[in-house]
């Protein structure tokens, strides 16, 4: 037997985001700028209480294991950030620490469905939950949401996808920015509670946002006002993370809030998969809900940047976007672009890195069907490097349009 043979599992998809982080870390140690617009992790630092605490934590504290739940200080912080942000009760012993938002999707995913279930799946979306839901042979349901409802989904679509034992979503949205309004969990949440389906809510951006707060849905189930049908709640897991709001994407530090009946399995696979989350994270994350100042300060940050990049983008001639409300992200449609040289997004991005130097996400990361018209702009980085991406992209826009390219 060929040694070298391997499982059908590892032939998951890539996550392309990483491919072009991979070609632009090439191009930078050849000595080639970069201006980086493809990737989803802020420019800044961690909130220097973190710093502070992981430099005393480093110099003083043995870092051993912690529990595999995670600290009882970290969960209790994370529970009283949701009294704070959110005005709701949400007991520690329904928190469970992760290796970030990742590690939270692979303990939801085999905590709550077999191989050979339905899961539904919005598109576009973020693709690691299709590619980890593939791996574990789970059946991926894509769901297509598009700007005939500003990227949502209505009870209409859902209902289209046919029978499933579970529906993954996000608000704010990757790659789009939507933010779901609380009467768009509230339906959401009743239409899984009539047909039997369990929810997995992504809310890692929130934080993030430009014009009024994201509600999680653990508030909306709170204070559903009849919204959603008596007793007929769904079960619903929630992940957020430190990544985004707080900076802290290498920390690899993230949460779930899980109903009660599933934190024993939770427990189970996080003993097994990884003893714990990163000590010395838990402990810089206890102190991250003090360095809120900071993080405020980085979300005014994008909202210049956001500023910048849409009015950079209409000046291109880029202008069907989908309204980029949460996240630091814009989807738009480049389809009047593509050429015959030029026929698909994948195409369109690696000769804007190669001739300008500016790193995009290709579309069909985030959708298999219709991403390649679409490409992904992450304004993450600095205003400086928005300006000059996008000064740089009208100049071709211009050039494209005289037949110069």
């Amino acid at each position: 037997m060929d040694p070298f043979v391997t499982s059908r599992r590892s032939a998951i998809a890539p996550f392309y985001v990483m491919e072009v982080m991979r070609a632009s870390a090439k191009r930078e140690a050849a000595g080639h700028e970069v201006l980086h617009l493809e990737v989803g992790q802020p420019s800044t630092p961690a909130p220097a209480t973190v710093l502070a605490r992981a430099h005393d934590a480093l110099d003083n504290d043995r870092l051993g294991y912690t529990e595999a739940l995670g600290l009882p200080a970290l969960r209790s912080a994370i529970s009283q950030w949701y009294q704070t942000s959110n005005e709701i009760s949400v007991p520690l012993d329904q928190i469970v620490v992760t290796t970030g938002a990742s590690g939270s999707s692979v303990l939801s995913f085999l905590a709550l469905w077999d191989p050979g279930e339905r899961v539904g799946v919005l598109e576009p979306g973020y693709p690691c939950y299709r590619n980890d839901l593939e791996t574990f042979g789970i059946e991926v349901v894509p769901i297509p949401v598009g700007p005939d409802t500003s990227y949502r989904p209505t009870r209409a679509i859902l209902d289209q996808a046919g029978p499933m034992s579970g529906l993954v979503l996000a608000s704010p949205s990757n790659p789009t920015g939507t933010v779901l309004s609380e009467e768009d969990l509230a339906m959401v949440a009743d239409w899984a509670a009539t047909n039997g389906v369990a929810l997995v809510v992504d809310e890692i951006y929130h934080g993030i946002t430009y014009d009024k707060p994201a509600s999680s849905i653990l508030k909306v189930l709170h204070n559903s006002n009849g919204a959603v049908t008596p007793g007929r709640r769904p079960p619903v897991l929630v992940f957020n993370s430190f990544s985004k709001y707080f900076s802290m994407t290498g920390w690899r530090l993230g949460w779930i809030v899980a109903p009660k009946e599933l934190m024993t399995p939770l427990e189970r696979l996080a003993q097994n998969l990884t003893i714990a989350p990163p000590t010395l994270s838990q402990l810089g994350g206890v102190a991250a809900f003090d360095g809120v100042e900071e993080c405020e300060a980085n979300v005014h940050q994008y909202r210049e940047n956001r500023a910048i990049v849409l009015d950079g983008l209409g000046a291109a001639g880029m202008t069907e976007l989908a309204p980029p409300d949460g996240a630091f992200y814009v989807w738009c449609d480049i389809s009047h672009l593509l050429s015959s040289s030029l026929p698909t997004s994948q195409e369109l991005c690696a000769h804007w890195f190669n001739e300008l130097g500016i790193a995009v996400t290709p579309g069909v990361d985030f959708d298999r069907q219709r991403g390649d018209r679409f490409v992904r702009f992450s304004y993450a980085g600095s205003p400086s490097t928005m300006t000059e991406a996008m000064a740089r992209l009208q100049d071709w826009t211009r050039r494209h349009g005289s037949g110069q390219i």
